[in-house]
């Protein structure tokens, strides 16, 4: 198969041909197009590419998702989860499929939706070409049509209502193998396929839905450069410094290409990636870009038969040598010795450095949604910051981090803003404090470990009330006025309900539970508790009354020294392994996998679920985050929010 008809820097002068001689000025407007008032018009253009190949006559749409309905994994396409068509009837630009308006690419792969769209402020848009011609051939050379070939690009956020500045910064835009992938795995939380994607974020009490959403199409923004459509070496965003697992997207893009430069449904090529590519539902692809939605939801599945689809010879080089899975994850380094991890109602990512000496150390990082650090945080360090362990964020969106070791006492901390927070010691009342907590009533939780009891912090009278024996308190979980606390001593759960004293569950002699550590309350307040062994370690799940156990999974197949836990919106369990820097996924129907995260993973400690269905984790070993892209379900932010109208149940979807 040939894969230089067209080369990269050929594409590059067509770009600029298309910006140059298509349009008098690239951000010029187009006059005479009727829109809704409120609606801004905006010329797009760009460029239809199969690897190196121009795909000729493709069908080019707008779309923006659905604000109806969720989509994502197990979720069966609907007229509720449509996207919607954002392109308007403007005769000779836009023709019509009888449903939906559409422009053509030419033989270079160009098009020009010029101002034939509209688009509401706040909205979400990306685009979806369907078919064309590959000349697989050679350059010119008709090979027929490709109904297979479907491509994606994220366009962004329609961000004014003044016409000529919807996208200030997305005036030419490249579609080919590494923006669907792209794409794929930043909207995996909310896509069903390339016409079905969205998030109820029109109905009422799912606001978070859109901010959910939007960070996902920021986060696709992240990975490719959106003029070139090449992935990036670092994250895009004006500040952020992550690394782009650049190998995994050249991979992914070419096991795409072999299907997309073909002759289609019937190629080898494309009947071996439909065949692998699979929903949850075990449902196969039919066209590139569902393939790539499928399998950034499942990302361990068919993964040698996938990646013998991609060689040295493929269009988007370099690419992986070897792969464990697919699973994407971008890195975010300086910190130091990072621990403790929570997520805001925004989708800013808290991180504590429980490193004592260097750089960063005693200190917390806010990084945004892409990876962005605050700067300038005056209040994310100090003398109260002393080996930072536990983490949580309240109602509104305050952190709060205790230390874990004296410096004039120990301290628990509200983070009030990026110049202001407030310590204190309660009373001389903390001793090495490991976790935090916040309840539904709003008061803070402290695993008081060095004192062996929980102290319960009112933020508005500054009142505390200690609840003694619990010895050597791990983690605790808050929740509808019920708090289940983990122990490293004979008892290993204890509950305090509504106010009363220390309740110990009943499950002090069950094999099951063996050195427990972090606790996640999942839906309906079913508790799942890792139990950290060397060389093994369990992941337990136990009724909300800490009287039974319900499930369990144990050994070195799936665990070695297991830390913390984390919930998704689907249920979904994750869980960091110390040991064998693995990710260890049990889905809501209990089935148990372990992921690889792109081998980025390295004495992985604190673990966290955001609004997009990202994953982030804290790698003591090597003072970086993962961010692994479009692995589970959005889920609502900070937790306790999960405990408050309009919601009431752990682990919701936004």
């Amino acid at each position: 198969m040939k894969t230089n008809s067209v080369s990269l820097s050929r594409l590059t002068n067509v770009a600029a041909l298309a910006c140059a001689l298509v349009l008098s000025g690239c951000t010029s407007n187009l006059s005479g197009v009727a829109t809704p008032s409120g609606l801004t018009v905006m010329h797009i253009q760009g460029i239809v590419h199969g690897g190196q190949q121009s795909l000729n006559g493709a069908h080019v749409y707008m779309y923006s998702p659905s604000t109806s309905l969720y989509g994502g994994s197990g979720v069966v396409a609907s007229a509720g989860t449509d996207s919607i068509s954002l392109l308007t009837n403007v005769p000779g630009v836009t023709i019509s499929d009888g449903t939906n308006f559409y422009v053509t690419t030419d033989q270079a792969g160009t098009f020009n939706i010029d101002g034939a769209f509209a688009c509401s402020p706040g909205t979400q848009v990306y685009l979806y070409s369907v078919g064309g011609d590959p000349q697989y051939t050679g350059y010119g050379i008709p090979t027929g049509n490709n109904p297979a070939a479907t491509l994606m690009s994220v366009v962004g956020d329609c961000t004014s209502a003044t016409p000529g500045g919807a996208f200030p910064n997305a005036t030419f835009i490249s579609m080919n193998e590494a923006t669907t992938v792209a794409a794929a795995y930043a909207l995996a939380g909310f896509a069903i396929d390339g016409t079905h994607l969205g998030a109820p974020s029109s109905l009422s009490g799912h606001s978070l839905a859109l901010t959910g959403l939007a960070n996902a199409f920021s986060t696709a923004l992240n990975l490719v450069n959106q003029t070139t459509g090449l992935p990036a070496a670092t994250t895009t965003a004006a500040g952020s410094s992550g690394t782009v697992p650049v190998k995994l997207i050249n991979t992914l893009a070419d096991i795409l290409a072999v299907c997309i430069n073909s002759t289609g449904s019937s190629s080898s090529g494309c009947m071996t990636l439909f065949e692998n590519a699979k929903n949850s539902g075990g449902n196969q692809a039919t066209d590139t870009a569902m393939a790539a939605i499928y399998i950034a939801q499942n990302p361990k599945a068919h993964v040698s038969t996938l990646f013998n689809l991609a060689t040295n010879a493929g269009p988007f080089q370099p690419v992986l040598t070897a792969a464990a899975d697919f699973t994407m994850a971008v890195t975010y380094s300086g910190l130091n010795q990072p621990y403790g991890i929570a997520v805001d109602g925004v989708g800013n990512v808290w991180v504590t450095n429980s490193g004592l000496t260097g750089a960063n150390a005693n200190s917390v990082t806010m990084f945004s949604p892409t990876g962005v650090v605050t700067a300038g945080c005056g209040a994310c360090s100090g003398a109260h910051y002393t080996a930072p362990i536990g983490i949580a964020i309240d109602s509104g969106n305050h952190p709060w981090i205790a230390s874990s070791r004296p410096s004039g006492g120990y301290y628990l901390t509200e983070i009030t803003s990026s110049s202001n927070s407030t310590s204190t010691n309660i009373g001389g009342s903390l001793d090495a404090p490991q976790a935090v907590d916040v309840g539904s009533e709003g008061n803070i939780w402290i695993a008081n470990t060095g004192a062996n009891d929980i102290i319960e912090f009112n933020p508005n009278t500054q009142a505390a009330t200690t609840y003694t024996g619990v010895p050597s308190p791990q983690s605790i979980a808050a929740g509808n006025g019920n708090q289940r606390i983990s122990s490293a001593a004979n008892f290993p759960l204890y509950s305090i309900t509504n106010g009363a004293s220390v309740a110990v569950g009943e499950l002090d002699n069950n094999p099951d539970l063996i050195s427990p550590l972090g606790i996640a309350l999942g839906q309906s307040s079913f508790l799942f508790v890792a139990g950290a062994v060397r060389g093994g370690g369990s992941l337990t799940e136990t009724n909300p009354s800490l009287q039974a156990v319900v499930s369990n999974d144990s050994g070195i197949m799936h665990f070695d020294d297991p830390q913390y836990v984390a919930i998704d919106g689907a249920d979904t369990v994750w869980v960091t392994n110390f040991a064998s820097n693995r990710l260890t996924r049990r889905s809501g129907t209990g089935g148990v996998s372990n992921l690889s995260a792109g081998g980025t993973l390295n004495g992985p400690e604190g673990i966290a679920a955001d609004l997009s269905g990202n994953v982030w984790v804290a790698n003591s070993g090597n003072d970086t985050v993962s961010e692994i892209v479009g692995l589970g379900t959005p889920v609502v932010t900070p937790l306790v929010a999960n405990l408050l109208s309009p919601y009431s149940d752990p682990a919701s979807q936004p």
